[in-house]
Protein backbone atom coordinates (compact mmCIF):
# COMPACT_ATOMS: atom_id res chain seq x y z
CA UNK A 1 0.00 0.00 0.00
CA UNK A 2 1.37 3.22 -1.26
CA UNK A 3 1.27 6.61 1.51
CA UNK A 4 1.41 10.02 1.18
CA UNK A 5 1.53 12.83 4.14
CA UNK A 6 0.30 16.05 3.65
CA UNK A 7 1.27 18.82 5.51
CA UNK A 8 0.14 22.24 5.94
CA UNK A 9 1.98 25.30 7.41
CA UNK A 10 1.88 28.96 7.91
CA UNK A 11 5.87 28.98 7.71
CA UNK A 12 6.05 29.74 11.78
CA UNK A 13 7.34 26.59 12.61
CA UNK A 14 10.32 25.78 10.78
CA UNK A 15 11.98 23.64 13.47
CA UNK A 16 9.25 21.76 14.19
CA UNK A 17 8.41 21.12 10.59
CA UNK A 18 11.83 19.85 10.23
CA UNK A 19 11.51 17.18 13.19
CA UNK A 20 7.88 16.61 11.98
CA UNK A 21 9.56 15.81 8.34
CA UNK A 22 12.44 13.70 9.90
CA UNK A 23 9.75 11.27 11.68
CA UNK A 24 8.00 10.67 8.33
CA UNK A 25 10.94 9.77 6.74
CA UNK A 26 12.22 7.81 9.48
CA UNK A 27 8.68 5.52 9.05
CA UNK A 28 9.76 1.22 8.50
CA UNK A 29 8.64 0.18 4.99
CA UNK A 30 8.72 1.82 1.98
CA UNK A 31 9.47 5.48 1.75
CA UNK A 32 6.08 8.02 2.09
CA UNK A 33 6.32 10.75 -0.07
CA UNK A 34 5.37 14.26 0.89
CA UNK A 35 3.69 16.80 -0.01
CA UNK A 36 4.21 20.80 2.13
CA UNK A 37 1.64 23.17 1.56
CA UNK A 38 2.38 26.91 2.34
CA UNK A 39 -1.57 28.53 3.09
CA UNK A 40 -0.51 32.04 2.47
CA UNK A 41 2.91 32.11 3.47
CA UNK A 42 6.17 31.00 2.53
CA UNK A 43 7.44 27.09 2.82
CA UNK A 44 10.68 26.92 4.82
CA UNK A 45 13.56 24.82 3.97
CA UNK A 46 12.78 21.36 3.84
CA UNK A 47 14.69 18.22 3.09
CA UNK A 48 15.27 17.16 -0.49
CA UNK A 49 12.60 14.91 -2.12
CA UNK A 50 10.21 16.95 -0.24
CA UNK A 51 7.66 18.52 -2.83
CA UNK A 52 6.08 22.05 -1.84
CA UNK A 53 3.17 24.21 -2.85
CA UNK A 54 3.01 27.91 -1.73
CA UNK A 55 -0.21 29.18 -2.27
CA UNK A 56 -0.61 33.20 -2.43
CA UNK A 57 -3.42 33.32 0.27
CA UNK A 58 -4.67 31.05 3.54
CA UNK A 59 -7.65 28.90 2.07
CA UNK A 60 -7.83 27.71 5.64
CA UNK A 61 -7.14 24.19 6.98
CA UNK A 62 -9.40 22.43 5.23
CA UNK A 63 -8.73 24.15 1.89
CA UNK A 64 -4.78 23.97 2.23
CA UNK A 65 -5.29 20.38 2.98
CA UNK A 66 -7.62 19.99 -0.11
CA UNK A 67 -4.44 21.33 -2.43
CA UNK A 68 -2.27 18.66 -0.47
CA UNK A 69 -4.40 16.80 -1.76
CA UNK A 70 -5.31 17.33 -5.74
CA UNK A 71 -0.51 17.00 -5.22
CA UNK A 72 -1.33 13.70 -5.47
CA UNK A 73 -3.57 13.26 -8.71
CA UNK A 74 -7.49 13.94 -8.41
CA UNK A 75 -8.90 12.92 -5.11
CA UNK A 76 -5.51 12.19 -4.13
CA UNK A 77 -5.43 8.68 -6.58
CA UNK A 78 -1.75 8.24 -6.91
CA UNK A 79 -1.03 7.02 -3.70
CA UNK A 80 -3.84 4.55 -1.60
CA UNK A 81 -3.96 6.72 1.79
CA UNK A 82 -2.68 9.80 2.72
CA UNK A 83 -1.33 10.70 6.24
CA UNK A 84 -2.42 14.47 7.23
CA UNK A 85 -0.45 15.68 9.94
CA UNK A 86 0.12 18.82 11.91
CA UNK A 87 3.29 20.57 11.24
CA UNK A 88 3.87 21.40 14.56
CA UNK A 89 3.51 17.42 15.08
CA UNK A 90 6.24 14.75 15.59
CA UNK A 91 5.69 10.57 15.21
CA UNK A 92 7.43 9.59 18.19
CA UNK A 93 7.17 5.57 16.55
CA UNK A 94 8.83 4.55 13.69
CA UNK A 95 5.85 1.76 12.67
CA UNK A 96 2.93 4.22 12.17
CA UNK A 97 2.94 3.98 8.86
CA UNK A 98 3.29 0.04 8.49
CA UNK A 99 0.49 -0.28 11.03
CA UNK A 100 -2.05 1.56 9.13
CA UNK A 101 -0.89 -0.29 5.84
CA UNK A 102 -1.77 -3.33 7.80
CA UNK A 103 -4.74 -1.81 9.25
CA UNK A 104 -6.21 -0.54 5.93
CA UNK A 105 -4.98 -4.08 4.33
CA UNK A 106 -6.56 -5.89 7.11
CA UNK A 107 -10.23 -4.29 6.68
CA UNK A 108 -11.50 -3.16 3.50
CA UNK A 109 -14.15 -1.23 4.85
CA UNK A 110 -11.68 0.37 7.00
CA UNK A 111 -11.29 4.27 5.45
CA UNK A 112 -10.32 6.79 7.94
CA UNK A 113 -7.69 5.86 11.00
CA UNK A 114 -6.93 8.59 13.53
CA UNK A 115 -4.42 8.34 15.97
CA UNK A 116 -3.71 8.94 19.32
CA UNK A 117 -2.26 13.05 20.00
CA UNK A 118 -0.25 12.95 23.16
CA UNK A 119 1.77 15.56 24.71
CA UNK A 120 5.52 15.24 24.10
CA UNK A 121 6.64 15.87 27.77
CA UNK A 122 3.74 14.13 29.77
CA UNK A 123 2.72 11.74 27.53
CA UNK A 124 -1.17 12.79 28.36
CA UNK A 125 -3.82 12.42 25.64
CA UNK A 126 -6.44 15.74 26.02
CA UNK A 127 -10.30 13.84 26.33
CA UNK A 128 -10.85 16.42 23.36
CA UNK A 129 -8.40 14.21 21.11
CA UNK A 130 -10.15 11.33 21.84
CA UNK A 131 -13.02 11.56 19.30
CA UNK A 132 -16.01 9.65 21.00
CA UNK A 133 -18.37 10.32 24.22
CA UNK A 134 -16.78 7.87 26.27
CA UNK A 135 -13.26 9.21 26.95
CA UNK A 136 -11.71 8.53 30.12
CA UNK A 137 -9.67 5.85 28.71
CA UNK A 138 -7.54 7.20 25.88
CA UNK A 139 -5.77 4.01 25.36
CA UNK A 140 -8.69 1.77 24.45
CA UNK A 141 -8.82 1.71 20.82
CA UNK A 142 -12.51 1.80 19.38
CA UNK A 143 -14.74 2.21 16.15
CA UNK A 144 -15.65 6.08 15.79
CA UNK A 145 -17.97 8.67 14.10
CA UNK A 146 -15.44 11.52 13.26
CA UNK A 147 -11.45 11.71 13.42
CA UNK A 148 -8.60 14.60 14.03
CA UNK A 149 -7.46 16.79 11.58
CA UNK A 150 -3.78 16.71 11.85
CA UNK A 151 -3.03 13.28 13.17
CA UNK A 152 -5.15 10.76 10.55
CA UNK A 153 -4.79 8.33 7.76
CA UNK A 154 -7.76 8.72 4.79
CA UNK A 155 -7.70 6.21 1.70
CA UNK A 156 -7.75 8.10 -0.99
CA UNK A 157 -10.63 5.97 -2.39
CA UNK A 158 -12.99 7.67 0.46
CA UNK A 159 -11.36 11.34 -0.72
CA UNK A 160 -12.67 10.37 -4.20
CA UNK A 161 -16.16 9.07 -2.77
CA UNK A 162 -17.20 11.46 -0.03
CA UNK A 163 -14.55 13.85 -0.37
CA UNK A 164 -13.28 16.54 -0.82
CA UNK A 165 -13.18 18.29 2.50
CA UNK A 166 -15.06 21.59 2.76
CA UNK A 167 -12.86 24.50 1.76
CA UNK A 168 -16.19 26.87 3.11
CA UNK A 169 -15.51 25.61 6.65
CA UNK A 170 -11.84 27.39 6.83
CA UNK A 171 -11.82 26.04 10.39
CA UNK A 172 -13.34 23.60 12.93
CA UNK A 173 -15.37 20.60 12.17
CA UNK A 174 -14.29 19.49 8.44
CA UNK A 175 -13.54 16.46 10.16
CA UNK A 176 -16.95 15.48 10.83
CA UNK A 177 -18.33 16.54 7.86
CA UNK A 178 -16.31 14.16 5.97
CA UNK A 179 -16.43 11.55 8.56
CA UNK A 180 -20.46 11.65 8.02
CA UNK A 181 -20.05 11.65 4.48
CA UNK A 182 -17.88 8.58 4.37
CA UNK A 183 -19.76 6.67 6.87
CA UNK A 184 -23.04 7.17 4.57
CA UNK A 185 -20.98 5.59 2.18
CA UNK A 186 -20.26 2.62 3.55
CA UNK A 187 -16.98 3.23 5.06
CA UNK A 188 -15.42 2.76 8.76
CA UNK A 189 -13.40 5.03 10.82
CA UNK A 190 -10.73 3.75 13.74
CA UNK A 191 -9.51 5.38 16.54
CA UNK A 192 -6.34 3.95 17.10
CA UNK A 193 -4.33 4.32 20.89
CA UNK A 194 -1.30 2.66 19.27
CA UNK A 195 -0.45 5.36 16.44
CA UNK A 196 0.71 8.09 18.44
CA UNK A 197 1.19 11.55 17.39
CA UNK A 198 3.29 13.89 20.14
CA UNK A 199 2.00 17.11 19.71
CA UNK A 200 2.00 20.31 22.48
CA UNK A 201 -0.56 20.66 24.26
CA UNK A 202 -3.01 23.64 23.49
CA UNK A 203 -6.13 25.10 23.79
CA UNK A 204 -8.62 25.68 20.75
CA UNK A 205 -9.59 28.93 21.52
CA UNK A 206 -5.84 30.20 21.07
CA UNK A 207 -7.33 30.87 17.48
CA UNK A 208 -8.92 34.44 17.32
CA UNK A 209 -12.15 32.97 15.06
CA UNK A 210 -12.44 30.05 17.33
CA UNK A 211 -15.82 30.84 18.55
CA UNK A 212 -17.71 32.28 15.70
CA UNK A 213 -16.54 29.31 13.28
CA UNK A 214 -17.17 26.51 15.85
CA UNK A 215 -20.72 27.73 15.75
CA UNK A 216 -20.85 28.85 12.24
CA UNK A 217 -19.97 25.41 11.24
CA UNK A 218 -21.79 23.47 13.18
CA UNK A 219 -24.97 24.67 12.52
CA UNK A 220 -23.51 24.30 8.38
CA UNK A 221 -22.58 20.79 9.20
CA UNK A 222 -26.11 20.05 10.21
CA UNK A 223 -27.62 22.05 7.12
CA UNK A 224 -25.45 19.94 4.96
CA UNK A 225 -25.63 16.59 6.17
CA UNK A 226 -28.48 15.59 8.39
CA UNK A 227 -31.93 14.68 7.45
CA UNK A 228 -34.42 17.92 7.92
CA UNK A 229 -36.04 16.64 11.28
CA UNK A 230 -32.49 16.07 12.72
CA UNK A 231 -31.11 19.26 12.13
CA UNK A 232 -32.35 21.68 14.32
CA UNK A 233 -32.37 19.04 17.11
CA UNK A 234 -28.78 18.98 16.66
CA UNK A 235 -28.14 22.38 16.50
CA UNK A 236 -30.52 23.41 19.83
CA UNK A 237 -28.53 20.37 21.77
CA UNK A 238 -25.19 22.17 21.04
CA UNK A 239 -26.72 25.67 21.98
CA UNK A 240 -27.46 24.69 25.25
CA UNK A 241 -24.21 22.86 26.03
CA UNK A 242 -22.30 26.21 25.36
CA UNK A 243 -24.42 27.89 27.84
CA UNK A 244 -24.21 25.31 30.15
CA UNK A 245 -20.64 25.80 29.98
CA UNK A 246 -20.82 29.70 30.43
CA UNK A 247 -18.59 31.06 28.35
CA UNK A 248 -17.14 34.53 28.67
CA UNK A 249 -19.54 37.52 27.64
CA UNK A 250 -16.82 38.31 24.32
CA UNK A 251 -16.55 34.43 23.56
CA UNK A 252 -20.86 34.03 23.77
CA UNK A 253 -20.90 37.30 21.52
CA UNK A 254 -18.64 35.68 19.16
CA UNK A 255 -20.35 32.65 19.23
CA UNK A 256 -24.00 34.06 18.76
CA UNK A 257 -22.17 35.73 15.50
CA UNK A 258 -21.15 32.41 14.46
CA UNK A 259 -24.71 31.04 15.21
CA UNK A 260 -26.35 33.11 13.10
CA UNK A 261 -24.22 33.43 10.03
CA UNK A 262 -24.42 29.55 10.02
CA UNK A 263 -28.32 30.14 9.12
CA UNK A 264 -27.83 32.89 6.71
CA UNK A 265 -24.74 32.24 4.46
CA UNK A 266 -24.85 29.64 2.00
CA UNK A 267 -23.09 26.29 3.39
CA UNK A 268 -22.55 24.55 0.14
CA UNK A 269 -24.42 21.44 -1.15
CA UNK A 270 -26.87 19.87 0.61
CA UNK A 271 -26.63 15.83 1.23
CA UNK A 272 -28.61 14.59 3.64
CA UNK A 273 -27.69 11.39 5.01
CA UNK A 274 -29.63 8.13 5.15
CA UNK A 275 -31.48 7.00 8.10
CA UNK A 276 -29.48 3.96 8.04
CA UNK A 277 -26.72 6.27 8.48
CA UNK A 278 -28.00 7.40 11.73
CA UNK A 279 -28.86 4.34 13.20
CA UNK A 280 -25.14 3.27 12.26
CA UNK A 281 -23.70 6.30 14.14
CA UNK A 282 -26.16 5.60 16.90
CA UNK A 283 -25.16 2.00 17.37
CA UNK A 284 -21.38 3.19 17.52
CA UNK A 285 -22.04 5.45 20.15
CA UNK A 286 -22.91 8.82 19.06
CA UNK A 287 -26.25 10.14 17.54
CA UNK A 288 -25.70 12.74 15.36
CA UNK A 289 -27.88 14.97 17.47
CA UNK A 290 -25.19 15.09 20.03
Amino acid sequence: MKLGAVIITMGNRPDELRALLDSVAGQDGDRIEVVVVGNGAPVPDVPPGVRTVELPENLGIPGGRNVGIEAFGPSGADVDALLFLDDDGHLPRTDTAELCRQAFEADPKLGIITFRIADPDTGVTQRRHVPRLRASDPMRSSRVTTFLGGANAVRSQVIAEAGPLPGEFFYAHEETDLAWRALDAGWMIDYRADMVLNHPTTAPSRHAVYHRMVARNRVWLARRNLPAPLVPLYVGVWLLLTLVRRPSPPALKAWFGGFREGWTTPCGPRRPMRWRTVWRLTRLGRPPVI
